[in-house]
């Protein structure tokens, strides 16, 4: 998962495809459905050198471990819940 670099916010997807390549997925071309993920078409997916840039201007989940347990609004913002709150 790669991470908008200034908002708590998904960009997209680092997908490792059955080809053995790596591909981004756009996270506003993907539907999330409890789980697992769609897409219409394979043609969202986009080759390496766009992926190369995600990963280069964005950041991965692992990054940010204060993130691992926040909950995924529909548009891809990423809400962490306060601490003794259920």
């Amino acid at each position: 998962m790669l991470l908008d670099p200034g908002e708590n916010r998904i960009l997209g997807l680092d997908v490792l495809c059955g080809d053995g390549a790596n591909r981004f997925l756009p996270y506003a071309t993907a539907r999330v459905d409890g789980g697992g993920i769609e897409i219409e078409s394979t043609l969202t997916m986009l080759d390496r050198r766009e992926l190369d840039f995600y990963r280069e201007h964005g950041r991965s989940l692992a990054a940010v471990p204060e993130l691992a347990d926040a909950t995924v609004e529909p548009d891809g913002g990423l809400v962490v819940g306060l601490p003794g709150r259920c």
